[in-house]
């Protein structure tokens, strides 16, 4: 077996796919209460995205040996990255051509039968703006910063799905 092979069927390569995200979720986290950055919708539904990269790494790390369960967390974590990369390009679009009739809406709207944003109001409600842009790095806003995590998720997906679905031994 080859060594990208190898590591794709890894625990390992799971523990750090889930890893990266709860980085992610912690980051934002960090920047709501400890830095006082109020999230919006958009924000709110890329944190969404980041759970779900999140949880396509634990069932990987839990079935890594099982090609079944490698395959729904692949598809877990391609779903989750491409909509969150999606998001993250719609909120920057907002930002950066700020029109009355391209606004986010003030409450998330998530499924009736799991509206987060009543459940877990302190990480699922947003507080803020899409058209703000509370902070920057580098001159590259927080929704650019996602554009780059978002798109490297998917690159680390096409680098590492095709091996990680190949027969283990």
């Amino acid at each position: 077996m080859n060594p990208v092979t190898q590591f794709a069927q890894s625990r390992l390569a799971w523990l750090i796919l889930a890893g990266t995200a709860l980085g992610l979720e912690l980051c934002a986290l960090f920047f709501q209460y400890v830095m006082k950055l109020d999230p919006c919708v958009m924000c709110i539904y890329q944190r969404l995205a980041i759970f779900g990269i999140l949880a396509a790494g634990l069932i990987g790390v839990i079935g890594h040996k099982n090609r079944f369960m490698r395959l729904i967390a692949i598809i877990g974590w391609g779903v989750s990255a491409a909509w969150g990369l999606k998001l993250a390009l719609e909120l920057v679009d907002m930002q950066t051509n700020p029109s009355p009739f391209s606004t986010c809406s003030f409450l998330p709207e998530f499924p009736t039968w799991m509206p987060l944003h009543e459940w877990i109001p302190s990480v699922f409600m947003p507080t803020g703006m899409c058209t703000d842009i509370p902070w920057e790095m580098a001159g590259v806003t927080m929704g650019q910063w996602m554009i780059v995590a978002f798109s490297a998720y998917l690159i680390a997906l096409a680098v590492f799905a095709i091996p990680a679905l190949r027969k283990t031994h």
